[in-house]
């Protein structure tokens, strides 16, 4: 008996250890799936970023929501308006600071990349009737638009199981998903550009060159993306340079200083002024 009682506690001390360990285990496990998934959906909508793609509409299927914190600055970088206006696109609905456009709704690839490549800073200020429209790379003594962009994803990859056509709310519910900031910024350059006129050297010319022809596209993903509004704790960021001209589709009708599309062009470079 006495043996018996010792071999069920060393068996008891056994299943307790592994009892303890497996919920760390299984946790390791998830993370690191999860952490794989938003690598490749990462690669995928940095290459579609980069290219510029525009008939990627498969997207539509897993890009759920964009949401644009639009802010205004004056040329003297004060802070106009005191909350953000927001720009709200899903696929059945589009809300320009509660402003209704249906010609903006997430059904194309097209706009989705349009409005993931909206750059950070954009020319002029709508509060004083300019159009925001050309992307900046710099903002000393001018206004300008501030664009924040948030998209809400499904993850690309995964199980089989839950990509379209399925329809089951249960499983949709369950579908793995992120939030994803996308930013869009112009390059340091050499601030003797900002204050220097006349006959330029080589140098200034340079750099406005290069900060033309040269941005830094950074992608923040977060997750999970969970269904009260909240965000998990994963945390991961994804940073390069994209060479070429970040071109512009006016694609608004009364929201023309808002309701705007950006591609990039890789293989197409602009002059300095």
């Amino acid at each position: 008996m006495i043996e018996i009682a010792l071999c069920l506690a060393i068996i008891g001390f056994a299943l307790l250890s592994i009892l303890i360990v497996l919920p760390g285990g299984m946790n390791t496990q998830r993370d690191t799936r999860e952490e794989t998934i938003i690598g490749q959906d990462a690669s995928e909508l940095i290459e579609a970023i980069r290219t510029g793609a525009r008939g990627d509409d498969d997207l539509t299927n897993y890009v759920y929501a964009i949401t644009n914190y639009v802010s205004y600055y004056n040329s003297l970088g004060k802070l106009e308006n005191q909350k953000p206006y927001l720009c709200v696109y899903t696929y059945n609905s589009a809300l320009l600071n509660g402003a209704p456009d249906t010609a903006m709704y997430l059904t194309n690839g097209l706009r989705i990349i349009g409005l993931l490549s909206t750059p950070e800073f954009t020319a002029g200020n709508s509060l004083y009737g300019g159009t925001p429209l050309t992307s900046l790379a710099k903002t000393y003594g001018q206004a300008y638009t501030s664009n924040h962009i948030v998209a809400l994803v499904h993850s690309f990859s995964g199980l089989a199981a839950e990509k379209p056509p399925q329809n089951n709310e249960l499983m949709q519910g369950d579908t793995f998903s992120y939030r994803l900031i996308c930013i869009n910024a112009p390059m340091a350059m050499d601030t003797n550009a900002l204050w220097m006129s006349g006959n330029l050297p080589d140098n200034v010319l340079y750099s406005q060159q290069l900060a033309n022809s040269l941005r830094e596209l950074r992608l923040l993903f977060e997750w999970p993306q969970l269904p009260n509004g909240d965000v998990g704790k994963g945390r991961q960021n994804f940073r390069l340079t994209i060479a070429g001209q970040l071109v512009v589709t006016n694609y608004g009708n009364f929201y023309q200083n808002i309701n705007s599309l950006y591609f990039y062009q890789s293989q197409s470079f602009t002059n300095a002024p």
